[in-house]
Formats: C-alpha cells, sequence, structure tokens
C-alpha cells in the first residue's frame, strides 16, 4: 500500500539504510508477508524502525518488556530479539485474528517461549496485568489506537519503575499535532498525550519527527524518573 505522503527519496533512503544497517531476514520478510496475506493493514513499523526498537531494548537492558498493539508481530520480533533467554515481553492486541497471525509470526521467529500475546481491549487487559503483578516492565512500547494514548501512558507509568522507557508512535499524524482539529479523535487524543506527559513530574520526555517509508510522523520518548 502506497503512502500518499512518501516522498520518493525518503523511500530510497529508508530502503538504503534497510540494506546497509538494518537488512531483512528469512523471520521478518516471513512475517511481513504473512500479515499482507491475511489483510492486516500494512502499517507495521519501518525496518530501520524496528531496529532503532531493537536497539533501544538492548541499550535499556531489557529483561521485560510490554507492547500495547501487535498487529501482525513485526515490532514484536525486533523487540524480543533484545531480550535475554530468561526474559519475557507480553503484547496486547485487540483483533483476535490480528493475534492469531502474530503468534505464528512469533513461533516462526524462534520467540515464542519468551513472547504472549493477549487477545482483548487493552484497558481491560492492562487491570488485569496489574492484578497479576506482571511489572514493573523496563520498556513499554504503545502502537495501537490513538484516542487511549493518555490512558495507555497512565498504565504504562503504573506497570513501570524508575528508569522504565516508554515509547510512543504515531505522534506526529502528518504535522497535524500541532493544530487543534476536534474532529480527529486520533489527533486529540495524541494531544491530550502531550498535555499529559509535560504535566506528569514522573516523565522525562522528547518527541523526534520522522520522514521514510511510513510518511511523516515521528516518536515520542518518554523515561520515568520517579
Amino acid at each position: 500500500m502506497t503512502n500518499p505522503q512518501v516522498n520518493p527519496q525518503w523511500n530510497a533512503v529508508d530502503d538504503y539504510f534497510g540494506r546497509t544497517i538494518a537488512p531483512a531476514d528469512e523471520a521478518l520478510t516471513a512475517a511481513l508477508t504473512a500479515s499482507t496475506a491475511a489483510g492486516l493493514p500494512e502499517i507495521a513499523v519501518a525496518p530501520n524502525q524496528g531496529k532503532l526498537l531493537h536497539l533501544l531494548a538492548l541499550t535499556q537492558g531489557a529483561r521485560s518488556i510490554l507492547e500495547i498493539g501487535t498487529l501482525g508481530g513485526y515490532s514484536t520480533i525486533w523487540l524480543a530479539r533484545a531480550l535475554p533467554a530468561d526474559g519475557r515481553l507480553i503484547t496486547l492486541e485487540y483483533d483476535p485474528a490480528h493475534a492469531d497471525v502474530a503468534r505464528a509470526n512469533i513461533a516462526r521467529a524462534g520467540l515464542d517461549k519468551l513472547v504472549e500475546v493477549r487477545t482483548g481491549a487493552a484497558l481491560d487487559s492492562l487491570p488485569r496485568l496489574e492484578a497479576e503483578g506482571a511489572g514493573p516492565f523496563d520498556l513499554v512500547f504503545i502502537d495501537a489506537d490513538k484516542v487511549n494514548n493518555p490512558r495507555y501512558v497512565e498504565w504504562a507509568l503504573r506497570l513501570s519503575r524508575p528508569g522504565t522507557l516508554i515509547i510512543v508512535d504515531n505522534v506526529v499524524r502528518g504535522g497535524r499535532i500541532a493544530t487543534p482539529h476536534p474532529d480527529d479523535p486520533a489527533i486529540t487524543g495524541t494531544r491530550e498525550l502531550f498535555d499529559l506527559v509535560a504535566a506528569e513530574p514522573r516523565l522525562d520526555a522528547t518527541a523526534l519527527q520522522t520522514v521514510g517509508t511510513k510518511g511523516y510522523d515521528g516518536l515520542l520518548f518518554a523515561r520515568v524518573v520517579s
């Protein structure tokens, strides 16, 4: 699927990055192919973004990761590959069909012993994780419905510790984040996310704009400081 925002030069640069320092392998390629064949939307992170998540998890020394929004498990594979042999990753996916595709992709990558895919609304699953004592997580990656981003970050805080890294994808919205759009719930939710993070003394955060095969967008990074 072609993103109308994408500049051909952005594609060329991302392709170059992929060929040189973030090359695909059989499991990653198969995950994208299987996801497309199953009719999943082609909105997984780009390969260089997946590699960024992987490197951040390694730098974080993450042993436990929470992912909100699994899709076909492509980003899950990148993150899980950063875990030690006794690590764990719990990923939450709303759509049961998407979750089935993700489980198959994760198993094909040899990571099913490290990864648990939970199905259902994340705002139902997150209280259960807390009740189970599943936290604290060392890294939380949020890439789900944008309306609930503020609630997801609130839950990430509840399931974190000082030093946890929280990453939120798709926060630039093609540049529209800078202007209120009351008729676009995704932008309203994302602006509420920024307001929440800015006012939260337990978080130290920044955000970056990105361009590439996924168009014009960006990521928010927040470190839990207390």
